[in-house]
């Protein structure tokens, strides 16, 4: 058998696919860095850049960060005013490629705020013009800094999570480039030697059946419930007898189901693309076939990696839907689903039944709609259509939503329903929002006060 030489740079290549000028930027930096420092930005470190009312000019630095390495070391500042509280600060350069500027940057320290650290000198227009809970990316090498703002609405925001395994309650962390990369190495080195041992034994068609075809979104929504009742010894997904549903929701459909995707696509994906360079046969498979393949073949090859990505953003979306089913089966809710009404609508939940939902003579209270959507973006326009003398919820998991969209949605009746920590986070603006309530709320307020009237119909 062949042996694996090398894990090669698992950083790089991951954006090639990305096409905007900030993925012309993150790659290099990735690809270049000893270290990562990744921040997921809160309100505040973003409002600085946006509201001239703010003083903080810059982000919050937590201590395990500011500590762990990444930055220069902290030095006591002479100050005239030996009363006056102790500052430890640092000045390093940090260039922003994206904004074409070298910044003089300060990391500084207050000992009258605890030692509360913040990083000033920056620049405003990727603050200010930052979605919500978007990511601050710097990278380190060799004593030298550049850093970007992934914005949490683009495409390299999530290959970012993607490749770094970020988890969904992520806040910060410094990562080391070589470590992250013997990490992804070792995740898949089981499989790369079954894949090269079957390529040699001429076995390759048939690893191809094996792991050729994905589960469907209805076997996959299945696997990540089962294993999210087993790691939380839970017998059913009741909302009633849980604290944070919505957390819940949101941990089996982006967390535990995507990784199980994930999975079953990188291996099914990539045995499909080294059977379109390599072949079936080894004997015939040598660099120059291969480079061939590779330049005739490259329309089948962008049309299998596009295919890939549209599949992992449609599988998102049924994920969602699958998972707050099961949870209002769970807790005796009635509803249908995805029911055709006038001008074919087709909302994603009718409470309780399309009978009463289409009854002249009920009143505003006694039906709602709840539509489900794992992003929004500004797919939230086609939801106010299903407005019919009700009310209407739309339910997600996207902590990108500005504030002038959710009022906008406000303005159209749409309430949006989120999982609890995004509703209390200090990276989301979902926080003080009247129209935006958690999935625990829409549960025990909304759906309790109707049962009432749907048992007496």
């Amino acid at each position: 058998m062949k042996k694996i030489k090398g894990s090669g740079n698992y950083l790089s290549g991951l954006f090639a696919d990305v096409e905007s000028e900030v993925a012309d930027h993150l790659t290099p930096l990735l690809d270049q860095s000893d270290s990562l420092y990744v921040k997921k930005l809160s309100l505040n470190d973003r409002d600085w850049a946006r509201l001239p009312n703010k003083h903080q000019a810059g982000i919050y630095v937590p201590p395990a960060d500011r500590d762990g390495g990444f930055f220069p070391l902290l030095l006591n500042k002479i100050r005239a005013n030996k009363d006056a509280g102790a500052i430890r600060e640092a000045f390093f350069d940090i260039e922003w490629p994206a904004v074409g500027l070298i910044k003089k940057s300060r990391l500084a320290s207050y000992a009258s705020k605890k030692g509360e650290t913040h990083l000033t000198g920056l620049p405003k227009p990727p603050f200010g013009d930052a979605s919500p809970a978007s990511f601050l990316v710097v990278g380190r090498r060799d004593g030298q800094y550049r850093a970007l703002i992934v914005d949490s609405n683009s495409d390299e925001y999530n290959a970012v999570c993607d490749v770094l395994s970020l988890p969904l309650d992520f806040c910060s962390g410094i990562f080391l480039t070589e470590a992250v990369q013997r990490q992804r190495a070792e995740k898949t080195v089981t499989f790369v030697e079954e894949v090269v041992r079957a390529f040699f034994d001429g076995t390759f068609p048939l690893l191809a059946s094996r792991y050729g075809k994905l589960p469907t979104t209805s076997e996959l929504a299945n696997s990540a419930r089962k294993r999210y009742l087993e790691d939380n010894q839970l017998e059913s997904l009741n909302p009633y007898m849980m604290e944070a549903p919505g957390d819940a929701l949101r941990t089996i459909s982006r967390g535990l189901e995507y990784e199980i995707f994930k999975d079953y696509q990188i291996k099914s994906r990539s045995i499909e693309l080294a059977r379109m360079i390599l072949g079936d046969d080894p004997s015939k498979a040598n660099l120059e076939s291969a480079l061939v393949a590779i330049v005739l073949g490259f329309p089948k090859i962008d049309a299998l990696l596009l295919s890939a990505a549209q599949q992992r953003k449609s599988r998102a979306g049924y994920s969602f839907e699958h998972h707050i089913e099961a949870m209002m089966a769970a807790g005796d809710v009635p509803f249908e689903k995805q029911v055709v009404l006038e001008a074919k609508k087709r909302p994603d939940f009718i409470l309780p039944n399309k009978a009463l939902f289409e009854n002249t003579s009920r009143s505003y209270e006694d039906a709602l709609i709840l539509s489900a959507k794992t992003t929004l973006r500004e797919r939230w326009k086609q939801v106010g259509a299903e407005i019919n003398n009700c009310d209407l919820y739309l339910a997600t998991v996207d902590e990108n939503i500005a504030v002038n969209a959710i009022e906008d949605m406000a303005s159209q009746g749409i309430r949006l329903v989120v999982p609890e920590s995004l509703k209390n986070s200090d990276t989301t603006e979902y926080k003080g929002q009247a129209s935006v309530i958690s999935f625990k709320d829409f549960f025990e307020s909304e759906v309790v006060v109707r049962k009432l009237r749907w048992s007496n119909h």
